[in-house]
């Protein structure tokens, strides 16, 4: 009698485990692809770490170089908790993208230039455009009538600045004063964006971009660091050059699919995807919504080792620290690894 209690106990038992682990998987089967417990906790500890960079005044700055760029790493880090599923009245995090929706309407100048009171240090464009990148993200979102109309005001004359502001179809550091690769990619986000939310933009501002990217066009198949210098192409605009040419809907650009094959190509050189140094967070923002929006057979081969380093990476608390500092890295990190959620339209396929 004692054994046969031994003996169903040790099936109950059994049993238990069984039901815990076969629960366990469920659970994990629910995530999506690619998304592991691990991952999970890594992103909510990003994000708790990310919020204690934000200041009174909802700005985020590139600690690194000190109080700098305050428009364009604010917006980067107000993406990170929209990538979470956060707006400005939902979410643990919606208090603080709230606060980030106030900072950039009072950081708009009277030309539509959306810019603090030091113009970015000379980089005034790149804040532009990740604020109108925001800004569109978030408006759909916003439930405050009169903050909206504020918002509507600000993208709609953000749109025309970008629009009068190119040069050859592209864009530099600071309004007509040229043209660069990487500020045109992160205009033509922002405008896509703003299309996305319901915004009229020019189709000609559009086009013109594509164009200038086009032109840019380097002989090893990606995108060169200008238009006026040309030369070798660039890992890094050559990989947001796939992401925005998707986000324009030029998913049949022939110019895309070259870019892509460089990009690919690159990263199968790089076996460690994250090395010291140089532009590797600025470079996996837009290779990784290259590598989502390219379909499984490129996402299946990256993000795994992507998602595995930035894991290994991770600080005490809570951060990254790569290139310009904790705010840009740390809002990186958190893009890349919620993409899969897919909570954002303008990073999905």
């Amino acid at each position: 009698m004692k054994a046969r209690a031994w003996s169903r106990a040790a099936v109950c038992s059994a049993a238990v485990v069984a039901m815990g682990s076969a629960a366990a998987a469920r659970a994990e089967d629910l995530l999506p692809k690619h998304i592991t417990p691990q991952t999970q906790v890594a992103i909510k500890k990003g994000l708790d770490g990310l919020i204690k960079l934000q200041g009174e005044d909802g700005a985020f700055t590139a600690d690194r170089d000190g109080q700098v760029y305050p428009v364009a790493m604010t917006s980067l880090a107000g993406m990170a908790l929209l990538a979470n599923g956060n707006t400005p009245s939902r979410g643990p995090y919606s208090e603080n993208v709230a606060r980030i929706v106030e900072f950039l309407i009072n950081n708009t100048q009277p030309s539509g230039l959306i810019s603090g009171p030091t113009q970015e240090h000379g980089y005034s464009m790149y804040g532009h455009g990740f604020a109108m990148l925001f800004l569109s993200s978030c408006y759909g979102m916003e439930t405050d009538d009169r903050t909206r109309e504020r918002m509507k005001r600000i993208i709609n004359d953000a749109i025309k600045l970008t629009g009068s502001a190119s040069s050859n179809g592209g864009w530099c550091y600071t309004p007509s004063s040229g043209d660069e690769g990487s500020v045109t990619v992160t205009q033509m986000q922002g405008l896509r964006a703003a299309s996305n939310a319901g915004f009229t933009v020019p189709k000609g501002t559009i086009e013109g971009g594509v164009h200038y990217l086009e032109m840019c066009k380097g002989p090893e198949g990606g995108i060169c660091y200008s238009l006026s210098s040309l030369g070798a192409s660039h890992l890094p605009i050559s990989a947001a050059a796939v992401a925005t040419l998707y986000n324009a809907g030029q998913y049949d650009s022939k110019l895309a699919d070259s870019c892509l094959a460089y990009v690919s190509q690159q990263f199968d050189v790089q076996k460690d995807q994250f090395s010291k140094g140089g532009n590797d967070f600025y470079t996996h923002l837009y290779a990784s919504q290259a590598f989502y929006q390219a379909g499984d057979k490129y996402w299946d081969k990256y993000f795994p080792g992507a998602r595995d380093q930035l894991l290994k990476m991770q600080g005490a608390n809570g951060t990254w620290n790569g290139e310009i500092g904790q705010t840009f890295s740390t809002s990186i990190a958190l893009i890349i690894l919620q993409l899969p959620y897919k909570y954002l339209p303008i990073y999905q396929r």
